[in-house]
């Protein structure tokens, strides 16, 4: 009796693993070897403000989930892992890009971005993309250099009228 509990223990941690999968539009392979619990703890927090999860699963369970959804990544599954979920793609790949830069404890494997199996080159390349906020500032700078330019030239243009008058 006690190895059909932990059975369906086992398959209830898988269902909530495909569950997470299916909520995500960006799903983080880590590698957290020697990563102490504060620092642990600080990542969960951050993330967690960005709307992204992060959890500790078995490997073997990681598995046989990734099978279900026919996402491959068992080359990538050896060692001590946490996984990221997230609906957002690019803010949970900042803030891990950000938190591995000072913490060599934390390396980033692989990812699963909208549908995608994706290799540390690509998740480099989401991570050097700038905020949504700093995205806006640039648009909006653009558009301040036109404004300025159309000024410059409607002042002119009057100036230009205003000698040719007098």
């Amino acid at each position: 009796m006690a190895s059909e509990k932990n059975l369906n223990a086992k398959k209830e941690v898988v269902n909530e693993i495909i569950d997470k999968l299916n909520n995500s539009s960006t799903f983080l392979l880590l590698e957290n070897q020697g990563l102490s619990v504060a620092d642990f703890s600080k990542l969960r927090n951050e993330l967690k403000a960005g709307g992204s999860s992060i959890k500790v699963y078995k490997n073997t369970l990681m598995d046989l989930a990734l099978k279900d959804k026919k996402i491959e990544l068992s080359e990538f599954m050896a060692g001590p892992n946490v996984y990221v979920f997230s609906k957002d793609i690019i803010e949970p790949i900042k803030t891990v890009s950000e938190f591995a830069k000072g913490n060599e404890s934390l390396k980033i494997k692989a990812g699963y971005i909208d549908g995608n199996v994706v290799g540390l080159d690509v998740i480099k390349e989401y991570a050097s993309i700038p905020s949504y906020e700093g995205l806006l500032t640039m648009f909006a700078g653009g558009l301040i250099e036109h404004v300025k330019n159309l000024s410059i030239a409607l002042n002119l243009y009057a100036e230009k009228l205003e000698g040719g008058e007098k």
